[in-house]
């Protein structure tokens, strides 16, 4: 199981690398639970995470259903060099709505570098935004060629993954992805409460922030609680 850290800024990258997280992921809080950064800001961490050897991951947004907007941010997000490349799924409505947006994005980003991984991002809490739920995602995203599917939360106000989608229904959306042949990664306001349910479900990848933040997820993550969070994982 790796673990992924989701700082806001580089001086919290940093931290992320101190504490051994396996992978880093940009995004940008203030423009919601997917947020995209700025290409900039994304070539920083890059270049950071690139001398640790180790793995960097970048959010698009919250996307609305256009399979066109969404195939350009993906594409910048691979130029500036992401590793993963996390499309949420917040405007998408239906299976073959994530087949339609999903290829065209796989299209984009593997014809610039087929070695950068697509991950369709859907939402525990799909039913408060009128989303797709996150167990009807798998087999458009493994068609549309998709390398791993997410789980998140769309809204931030504190409620958890657990809150929206029990073991049985975290199990199956696992199962869903491995049975495909695509990875897996599990997010949604996680606490040290949910260590010992997070590793007996065995997802690939489980992402993090305010775990690993000195006082809420608006504060600033410590190298030492990822240290922490890295020798309980491992």
């Amino acid at each position: 199981m790796k673990v992924l850290v989701s700082p806001m800024s580089i001086e919290e990258a940093v931290e992320s690398l101190k504490g051994g997280a396996d992978i880093i992921d940009v995004k940008n809080p203030a423009e919601g639970s997917l947020g995209a950064n700025f290409p900039w800001v994304i070539r920083q961490v890059k270049e950071l995470v690139e001398k640790e050897g180790k793995l960097l991951s970048a959010t698009v947004g919250d996307l609305d259903f256009k399979p066109g907007t969404a195939s350009l941010a993906a594409l910048g997000a691979a130029y500036a060099g992401a590793d993963y490349i996390k499309v949420g799924l917040y405007g998408v409505k239906t299976a073959e709505q994530v087949y339609e947006m999903m290829s065209k994005v796989v299209r984009a980003v593997k014809d610039f570098n087929p070695s950068a991984m697509v991950v369709a991002a859907a939402y525990a809490d799909h039913s408060r935004v009128g989303a797709v739920s996150p167990l009807e995602i798998a087999e458009p995203a493994y068609r549309a060629g998709c390398d791993g599917i997410m789980v998140d939360t769309a809204i931030k106000d504190g409620k958890n993954l657990f809150e929206f989608m029990d073991a049985e229904a975290l199990e199956r959306f696992i199962s869903s992805a491995h049975e495909r042949g695509m990875f897996c990664a599990l997010a949604g306001s996680l606490s040290w409460n949910h260590m010992d349910i997070l590793k007996s479900l065995e997802p690939d990848i489980i992402g993090v922030r305010t775990m690993v933040c000195e006082n809420g997820r608006n504060s600033m993550i410590r190298s030492e609680l990822v240290a922490k969070l890295m020798a309980s994982v491992r």
